[in-house]
């Protein structure tokens, strides 16, 4: 991965891994189903965000190394995209 986003990632990760640890105390307190799905949705969404960065980085680095006078940025733009939509 490039190095530039790696940060980004790192930090996002972290934050993910506390938020499961929360999440994983919610369950071990009792606390209503309700609730912990609530945060459960928003690991996923959290995981869904950093799989987005990653892509979206390795999609720039690929352009940058194969298509130096831009030409292939549209299609990978396109895949970007679908790759969103998918996520």
């Amino acid at each position: 991965m490039p190095a530039h986003k790696r940060h980004e990632v790192e930090s996002r990760l972290a934050r993910i891994e506390g938020h499961l640890h929360a999440v994983h105390r919610m369950a071990h307190e009792g606390k209503p189903y309700p609730e912990i799905v609530h945060q459960v949705v928003a690991v996923r969404a959290s995981l869904d965000a950093v799989l987005k960065v990653i892509v979206d980085d390795l999609a720039e680095a690929f352009v940058h190394a194969t298509s130096p006078n831009g030409a292939l940025r549209p299609r990978v733009d396109e895949l970007r995209d679908v790759m969103a939509q998918a996520l």
